[in-house]
């Protein structure tokens, strides 16, 4: 489909800024041309029209950690610390998912986001060849890291199944599936295992990557100040200074690596990270919610860090909408250091789009408006209360607008949300599909007891 966006007001997060009164031209998914609607009015005069008066047009946001099919958990435990929230709560319940429920969570979080303004999510969790994220991400339209996360308890599965993901997702659904291997954490995965799931991306990503298109890892890092004890007290290993630091010692930290958390970092650690060019993934809502903490984001970017960011689960923050991630970023981080300056709306929206696109690999591709990237575009409605008087576009994309002011979303030049309307997949159908599940998930677990 050739695409004309008309009357636009767009924030490109490129060099080139915020271009008011503009026309994006789209051809065969990708943007062919940007510049003033003067300049281009007469230029493509048989491509469909979208007419964006009164709207902004941004890149879409990159949602840099989720279990998207951790939805299906939403509300079902809350309140309660991390280590009880995952052995006493999540884990027991989650045993009893099977790929379908895979599946129809993953569906949820993807028409959730489409919703919110987000185009693509690094999404971890429990790969199954009956039913999986990647093909509810494909079906939805979004574009997506899909990755299938690894413990010490189940080597054996583990292997088979991130062969099996690599095989048949990577590169998938016109380019826009792409595969990571992810470790959980420094304390259920052992030494020896972290190195070898180092051993099996490199093997993935020659067999089935490129230089374009690279498989690369997701993994939980210093999400609790107590985790290196934790480390310790499972693998009986040494851990002298910070995780970043052990994990380093075993040589498993590379480019490709998106580190979600990184709450508990010690100044050795920040060093490493950009030594190393791990890319963070900032969660500030779901580690609030756990009380887990507060990673040093103002440290990172000064010492040159990647930081994206990311909602967490559905579970665990209880939303995927990146907009309430963004303001709380912005916010957070000028209350605890009692500075206003720090994290201003621009290098917050920066996060959520060019950096996230880089933290993912992708950003030759995606994270900018610029002639020659994919069309993934999301038009906002600025004709809101909320919204208004206008003084700065990314002022209110940070600070007062809201999901539901997403009015349409393109992923490659394809228009997956128009008017507020989904238009790939059923959305009633995937709201009774849920009900259906949560009470099949109840009912395995009390029959277990």
């Amino acid at each position: 489909m050739n695409l004309k966006i008309e009357n636009a007001t767009v924030v490109t997060m490129s060099p080139k800024g915020t271009i008011h009164d503009a026309t994006v031209i789209i051809e065969n998914g990708h943007i062919i041309d940007l510049d003033k609607q003067a300049k281009l009015k007469h230029k493509y005069p048989r491509y469909e029209k979208i007419d964006a008066s009164g709207k902004v047009v941004i890149p879409g946001l990159v949602n840099t950690h989720q279990h998207m099919a951790m939805s299906l958990l939403r509300g079902y435990a809350d309140d309660v610390p991390l280590q009880e929230w995952l052995e006493n709560w999540i884990w027991p319940l989650e045993k009893h998912m099977t790929g379908q429920d895979i599946y129809v969570g993953a569906l949820l979080t993807a028409v959730e986001a489409v919703m919110g303004g987000t185009t693509t999510i690094n999404t971890m969790y429990h790969f199954r060849e009956e039913g999986t994220e990647a093909q509810a991400l494909a079906e939805t339209g979004l574009r997506g890291v899909v990755g299938h996360v690894c413990f010490s308890w189940r080597k054996k599965e583990d292997r088979k199944a991130l062969r099996s993901l690599a095989k048949n997702w990577h590169g998938e659904a016109n380019g826009t599936i792409r595969v990571s291997v992810d470790p959980h954490a420094p304390y259920t995965v052992d030494p020896e295992y972290m190195r070898e799931l180092r051993e099996i991306t490199s093997e993935l990503d020659e067999k089935y990557g490129s230089s374009h298109a690279p498989i690369m890892q997701h993994m939980h890092i210093a999400e609790t100040s107590d985790e290196p004890n934790k480390i310790r007290k499972a693998f009986k290993v040494s851990v002298k200074g910070g995780v970043v630091e052990y994990l380093d010692t075993l040589r498993v930290l590379e480019s490709d690596l998106v580190a979600a958390h990184c709450v508990s970092l010690t100044p050795k650690d920040i060093q490493v990270l950009k030594q190393r060019e791990v890319k963070v993934s900032h969660n500030p809502i779901s580690n609030l919610k756990l009380g887990s903490g507060i990673s040093p984001i103002s440290s990172l970017l000064k010492a040159g860090v990647t930081v994206s960011l990311g909602t967490d689960s559905s579970c665990s923050n209880n939303s995927a909408d990146m907009f309430e991630v963004m303001k709380t970023t912005a916010l957070l981080h000028k209350g605890i250091q009692k500075e206003p300056t720090l994290l201003q709306a621009e290098q917050v929206l920066g996060m959520a789009t060019i950096e996230g696109a880089k933290a993912l690999l992708w950003e030759r591709k995606i994270g900018s408006i610029e002639i020659g990237k994919d069309a993934d575009l999301v038009i906002v409605d600025l004709r809101k209360p909320h919204l208004r008087p206008l003084f700065n576009e990314v002022s209110h994309l940070v600070y007062s607008a809201k999901a539901a002011d997403v009015d349409t979303v393109l992923i490659k030049g394809k228009i997956v949300m128009e008017n507020r309307n989904v238009t790939t997949v059923n959305v009633e159908k995937i709201l009774d599909l849920t009900e259906k599940a949560k009470e099949r998930l109840l009912a395995k677990l009390q029959n277990e007891k």
